[in-house]
């Protein structure tokens, strides 16, 4: 072929093949970086979250402070507070620059408040309401550098037609941080507390360097107005949303079933005398099953109805919650535990598939972050209520899972009610 190609010719195509290969490598090391730096601070805000390093706070409240379950509930309730409210974050972030800029110094600065609360939280007295008081701190931290990081991902990703690419790749860092979080979390729990706060202060200052170095920015003097008015505006729009209500209404009632979470790990302590690095062998389990229940349902998703998979999962959930009632060894534990990662993953996108779509165009990020927001709280809500039930009211671990599974198939009254534009495509025909 090169042959058939005049000399002349040849000579003007080359420079410009040579330049598109260029100008491609350059868009391909770029994207690279932003991926590692995105990669970096999705596992700062997301290990160093106490939901993600559960097992030394659990055994903090339980054996040294004597948290009752309803209180240990609570905690993690509260201290998580700030997370309910990201979609605010966001609108301050996006229009108050500072320093100049809209993402490095928020991302480098709540990481460095970040770690150095986590070193207070050492030092405070070990009383239940002051090392409430300093997570909820350290969470308000969280929230602005995970924040910083999600309008990273839009930006970029919109920018270089790469949104797919930067969320596959924030999810598998997200589950990254549930594989060794476990493992890492029952190391942690069987040791002074103090390491627990040194490597929680650690994790939140590992996105510094990346930020520092590869977070370029063109320099912001002023703020920007616009983004307050368009999130009121956004606002209303979403308070006349019919579907994006009734899909909340749908999730609040899944997620407030009366929850065993807590239970759960005084169940493992107390009853099966299960050890903390034990525990954190299961979630690693739960964590890797999950993965292949991600893969499973994007399978699924492409073949089946919405409504289908609603059904579905509801169903496989309530067989999964049920799978408890034989919970009464470590070995019955390792597989209860596995199958609910794997089940319990598929159920949950579903879930996460109706809220998305549910929420009103021009409103996507703000909208979805309000369903979280649902999502959230009714777990919060959840575990306390089931904690509550077996302290004030003497409910055993195994009629409170009864319990769980019998509210969650309720659920399956109300799928016919969801609006069929909503749950009857299936996401190849969407």
């Amino acid at each position: 072929m090169r042959a058939d190609i005049p000399d002349s010719l040849a000579a003007e195509i080359t420079p410009e093949i040579a330049s598109a290969a260029d100008a491609s490598n350059a868009r391909h090391k770029s994207l690279t970086r932003w991926a590692v730096l995105i990669g970096a601070g999705v596992f700062a805000t997301t290990m160093s979250q106490p939901a993600v390093l559960r097992l030394p706070f659990q055994n903090l409240l339980k054996a040294d402070l004597h948290a009752s379950r309803e209180a240990m509930a609570s905690f993690f309730a509260l201290s998580t507070l700030a997370w309910y409210f990201k979609p605010l974050a966001g609108v301050f972030t996006d229009s108050v620059p500072l320093f100049g800029t809209r993402r490095k110094h928020y991302l480098i600065l709540s990481a460095l408040i970040a770690g150095a609360l986590y070193l207070v939280v050492a030092v405070v007295p070990r009383t239940y309401t002051s090392v409430l008081v300093a997570m909820i701190a350290v969470n308000c931290m969280l929230v602005v550098g995970s924040t910083v990081v999600g309008g990273l991902i839009v930006e970029i990703g919109n920018r270089e037609r790469a949104t797919g690419r930067l969320n596959s790749s924030r999810y598998v860092v997200m589950n990254a941080c549930t594989l060794i979080g476990g493992p890492v979390g029952g190391f942690l729990a069987a040791r002074a507390f103090g390491l627990t706060t040194i490597a929680g202060a650690a994790i939140a200052l590992s996105v510094v360097p990346f930020a520092w170095l590869m977070l370029k920015e063109p320099p912001v003097a002023q703020a920007n107005s616009q983004a307050w008015i368009k999130a009121k505006a956004q606002f209303r729009t979403l308070m006349k949303s019919k579907t994006l209500w009734t899909a909340a209404g749908l999730l609040f009632l899944v997620y407030i079933a009366p929850g065993f979470a807590t239970p759960l790990y005084y169940f493992q302590t107390d009853t099966l005398k299960l050890s903390q690095q034990f525990i954190g062998t299961l979630i690693l389990l739960a964590g890797a099953f999950g993965i292949v229940g991600a893969f499973i349902y994007s399978v699924m998703c492409k073949k089946l109805s919405l409504r289908t998979l609603l059904y579905i999962s509801i169903i496989i959930n309530v067989v999964g919650t049920m799978c408890y009632l034989f919970y009464r060894s470590g070995r019955a534990a390792a597989f209860i535990e596995s199958e609910n990662g794997l089940i319990g993953t598929v159920a949950e996108l579903a879930l996460m598939d109706l809220a998305a779509r549910a929420t009103p165009r021009g409103s996507e990020g703000l909208g979805f972050a309000l369903m979280m927001s649902v999502r959230n709280g009714g777990q919060a809500l959840s575990d306390i209520f089931g904690s509550w039930l077996i302290d004030q009211h003497d409910v055993s671990f195994f009629h409170l899972v009864w319990l769980n599974a019998g509210t969650t198939a309720l659920i399956l009254i109300v799928i016919p009610f969801l609006p069929s534009i909503l749950i009857d495509a299936s996401d190849a025909s969407s």
